[in-house]
């Protein structure tokens, strides 16, 4: 069966709560998540968490009955948004909600997503970038965590990964294709999210409580 984006987010939920849990080294959460991203099966999903408890206890859940759990529709999907321009431009920047999936399209044009002053309420946040004859150019703060996993055809695909200290940094996949064109990933220098410093900084009061 082919695997949808619904489906790849599942599993990236639960690596990520695996990251948090110590089950996994960053190294083998980022190896694992990018191989999600490029999976088309949902049989090939279940490799990348068949040795995490999570996903037995996942099983377990969906075999036993739920007479009270809503139906589908009851469940607001994952926000998702699309920037597209055709012989033109689009720009998103500013202080916004970031989309946990974000699909960019340049025909001709060009489009900049730029989340260096973003809210992340996600902590995976997906971006489909294709450019064909045009160009599309991401920027994110300095202290989250970048992955690119895309190519090019007679055209530029870069994304400078980065590595956040913090597990609680977001993580930023930029994926897609560039044809005739360009697709550009990469930090804005002096920007970074706050957020990520107050989580911290909480963590480490609720720690010392605990210990006095």
């Amino acid at each position: 069966m082919r695997a949808s984006d619904a489906d790849r987010d599942r599993i990236a939920d639960m690596l990520r709560d695996a990251l948090a849990e110590g089950r996994l080294t960053a190294e083998e959460h980022a190896e694992r998540v990018e191989g999600v991203l490029a999976t088309r099966t949902v049989g090939e999903l279940d490799a990348f968490v068949r040795d995490l408890p999570a996903a037995h206890a996942a099983r377990h859940s969906a075999a036993a009955p739920a007479p009270d759990r809503p139906t589908a529709g009851a469940i607001p999907a994952d926000p998702e948004e699309n920037v597209a321009a055709v012989f033109s431009s689009a720009v998103r920047k500013g202080r916004r909600r970031a989309s946990r999936r974000i699909h960019a399209y340049a025909v001709f044009g060009s489009v900049e997503i730029d989340l260096s002053e973003a809210i992340f309420e996600h902590q995976q946040v997906v971006i489909k970038a294709f450019a064909v004859f045009g160009s599309v150019e991401v920027r994110v703060p300095e202290n989250v965590s970048l992955r690119g996993a895309g190519g090019g055809v007679l055209g530029n695909f870069e994304v400078d990964t980065l590595d956040s200290a913090e597990p609680e940094a977001p993580v930023i996949y930029v994926d897609g294709w560039a044809v005739l064109g360009s697709v550009e990933a990469r930090p804005k220098r002096g920007k970074l999210v706050a957020d990520i410093l107050d989580c911290v900084h909480r963590k480490v009061d609720k720690s010392l409580r605990k210990h006095l």
